[in-house]
């Protein structure tokens, strides 16, 4: 296999984020494959939605990370009595000045947690849209751009739980990754009652230091653009969302947006890995992640139990892996 004619250093990067992993793994036992496509979204210049019942560490995951970037970081704890001004802001009338003011909101931050997303109803998650997909916020008319890094965290519990509200397609489109934290494995479930047996404040973060700056960040992300992808592997990639329009089981296949977040976050997670080139195993790790929220399954399909994550499972074995 070919790869860039530009040679990437990796040793720096390799060794940030080692650091990443080994600070993560101190406080979240197990999560190692969704930690890893969370990076992945992040690097890809991506925002990511975390999924999961209640008390299964997708607040603390979200924090981690947050905690472990040396950028501002806000939180935005999402119910139903939410307005989009909560959000965004508003602006004040000064009356020294008989102006009005600006009152930057939370969404106003390098990293944004936005918390349990789906208890707001779809009036203040649609104030989200603009900022996920230009990275600005137009309020009066007047525009107000974010950072370079700017990234938006979300986590959400499943849909059967009571006082949600289901977030718009295309709010859920403007997410890179949808990823599904499970329930721990046994082994896991005792390593956690067992380091919680040794100290009660292990998941406290007020010790945790930052592991990457904003420069690290803004370098890793041209890392992620120098990453080589063979043309196969363009057709591959093409491919499969193709399959996504054409299966009987999809009534709304994905759209080229999900083709470019596609390639993005498999050229991320080849970089997490230690290469400058991607694999087709690279494309299969992201592409359940970055297409399950964005079909739609038909009733025959949901009736049958179907999932789109099986659906795209099954969707990936028709298409040809390249050589």
């Amino acid at each position: 296999m070919e790869t860039n004619n530009e040679i990437i250093d990796l040793m720096p990067f390799a060794e940030k984020v080692e650091q990443l992993k080994t600070a993560i793994g101190s406080v979240i036992v197990g999560q190692e494959r969704q930690v890893e496509l969370i990076l992945a979204a992040i690097l890809a210049r991506g925002h990511v939605l975390i999924e999961g019942v209640p008390g299964v560490a997708k607040t603390l995951i979200a924090r981690m990370l947050a905690k472990l970037i040396d950028a501002d970081f806000s939180r935005i704890q999402f119910t139903p009595d939410l307005m989009p001004s909560d959000v965004l802001g508003t602006s004040v009338f000064n009356l020294k000045t008989s102006e009005f003011n600006f009152h930057a909101g939370p969404v106003f931050a390098d990293i944004v947690l936005a918390d349990e997303i789906n208890r707001a109803p779809a009036k203040t998650q649609s104030a989200l849209f603009e900022v996920m997909e230009e990275r600005q916020a137009t309020i009066d008319g007047v525009r107000h751009p974010m950072s370079p890094i700017y990234t938006i965290i979300a986590t959400q519990n499943p849909v059967e739980q009571e006082g949600t509200y289901k977030l718009p397609e295309a709010q859920l489109d403007r997410f890179m990754m949808k990823i599904n934290v499970p329930y721990p494995s046994l082994d896991e479930e005792v390593e956690i009652l067992e380091r919680h047996n040794r100290n009660a404040r292990l998941t406290q973060l007020e010790d945790v230091k930052p592991v990457i700056s904003r420069s690290d960040l803004l370098q890793m992300f041209g890392f992620v653009e120098k990453v080589y992808v063979e043309p196969t592997l363009l057709t591959y990639i093409a491919a499969l969302i193709q399959q996504t329009r054409s299966s009987k089981a999809v009534f709304l296949g994905a759209s080229p947006r999900a083709s470019v977040a596609l390639l993005q976050a498999s050229k991320a997670f080849a970089l997490l890995q230690g290469r400058n080139f991607v694999t087709p195993e690279d494309v299969k790790t992201a592409a359940v992640s970055v297409l399950q929220h964005r079909i739609l399954l038909t009733a025959e399909a949901e009736m049958e139990g179907h999932t789109p994550i099986k659906v795209i499972q099954r969707l990936m074995e028709k298409v040809e892996v390249p050589k």
